[in-house]
């Protein structure tokens, strides 16, 4: 008999490891899906990212099916080419089969121009071992392009966009989470990681991450973002079950200081935070900067002096049940931020389009600027 394999955080204990590497299998990617992927047959989706090609063509992604994070969750994507107003119907799908679930998708535009797709697959819930996979494309700007073969690229979850830095190397955030007890997954595959590519996605290789003081569980689910900072250090940001921690590295990832609280007060989610073009820094987290709300009131603000103050506080959705910030920044400045709403109940992903102008004002204030632009809605319902 296989030995069963017990997984806190986990509804679906593993009870067979080579069932579980059903999830190394890469996926169908879909470019035609059918009915069986109708909005009106989803009861629940959330988790989105965004991107911008050359052109203007915005991409959504996010993950649903099933009746929450579970083994039979796919991830779709959609597309915009009037600068967010109206979207298509989901264009691509990657369903894995279940119990194999695919999910935490993330976009990203390398500095080549190619569109990048990322997402993580697991056997159930979580199988103490996930992995991301990737595919790219090389003409982002068409509504239907090609697209590459999927590849498994290394063991854990990366939902949050890669960092290039100025010197050329891609760093990846990505995280095992931090309960798994598998015990083909090193402790130090648990920590919030960068791993990096010096060959343009090539090759990557784990590079470091900080050491996190107290129990595994005290990360949930990691999801760290980072920014190089003005000087060449790297700031991590880490979701915790304190709000956010705080990370710092002086030698390009190799070493990190050990993971402590960060004066940013934030609930137990994802927050975003990145740098504009003007070199300012973007952050958007839910309530003010130093105050803990639930997952509601999501704010974006600016710093001036990499991120040791902050000002503006535009106000991009009050309401409770919006959560999981993304964006990209046009080259005319315009900001586009996509984020979820109600993921059983209303099961919305919306997008705000907005300015530095605006967050510094604290209402909208350009002209072209809108918020909750609808990018889709599921309708199912039991």
């Amino acid at each position: 008999m296989a030995q069963q394999i017990y997984l806190r955080h986990c509804c679906d204990p593993v009870m067979d490891p080579q069932a579980a590497d059903s999830a190394l299998t890469a996926p169908v990617v879909n470019i035609g899906p059918g009915p069986e992927y109708s909005d009106n047959l989803r009861l629940f989706q959330g988790i989105p990212g965004i991107e911008r090609a050359a052109n203007g063509r915005l991409w959504a992604v996010w993950y649903g099916g099933g009746t929450g994070e579970e083994g039979e969750n796919y991830v779709m994507v959609a597309t915009s080419i009037d600068d967010g107003e109206t979207w298509s119907p989901i264009r691509m799908v990657i369903d894995p089969p279940a119990p194999v679930r695919a999910f935490d998708p993330c976009l990203w535009r390398d500095p080549e121009g190619r569109l990048w797709l990322f997402w993580a697959q697991s056997f159930h819930h979580f199988d103490g071992r996930a992995g991301v996979w990737a595919i790219y494309t090389e003409n982002g700007e068409s509504e239907t392009p090609n697209w590459s073969t999927p590849r498994r690229l290394f063991n854990g979850v990366m939902m949050n966009k890669p960092l290039a830095l100025i010197g050329g190397e891609w760093l990846m955030p990505v995280c095992v989470w931090p309960w798994s007890t598998r015990v083909d997954i090193s402790e130090e595959e648990k920590r919030p990681n960068v791993f990096v590519s010096t060959d343009r996605g090539k090759s990557f290789a784990l590079r470091g991450g900080p050491q996190v003081p107290g129990e595994p569980s005290e990360i949930r689910p990691c999801e760290h973002m980072v920014v190089e900072k003005l000087d060449g250090s790297l700031w991590m940001l880490v979701r915790t079950t304190y709000g956010i921690g705080e990370s710092f590295s002086d030698d390009r990832g190799f070493n990190w200081t050990v993971l402590r609280p960060c004066v940013i007060r934030h609930t137990v989610s994802r927050f975003f935070i990145r740098r504009l073009a003007s070199g300012k820094l973007l952050l958007v987290k839910h309530g003010p900067i130093d105050v803990q709300t639930g997952r509601s009131h999501l704010m974006a603000f600016l710093s001036s002096d990499d991120g040791k103050s902050w000002y503006g506080g535009l106000m991009i959705d009050e309401r409770e049940g919006v959560s999981y910030p993304d964006a990209v920044q046009a080259e005319d400045g315009t900001i586009y931020l996509i984020y979820d709403y109600s993921r059983r109940g209303e099961k919305q992903i919306l997008m705000a389009r907005f300015t530095e102008d605006d967050v510094e004002g604290g209402k909208i204030c350009t002209e072209n600027s809108r918020l909750r632009l609808l990018v889709n809605q599921a309708t199912g319902s039991t």
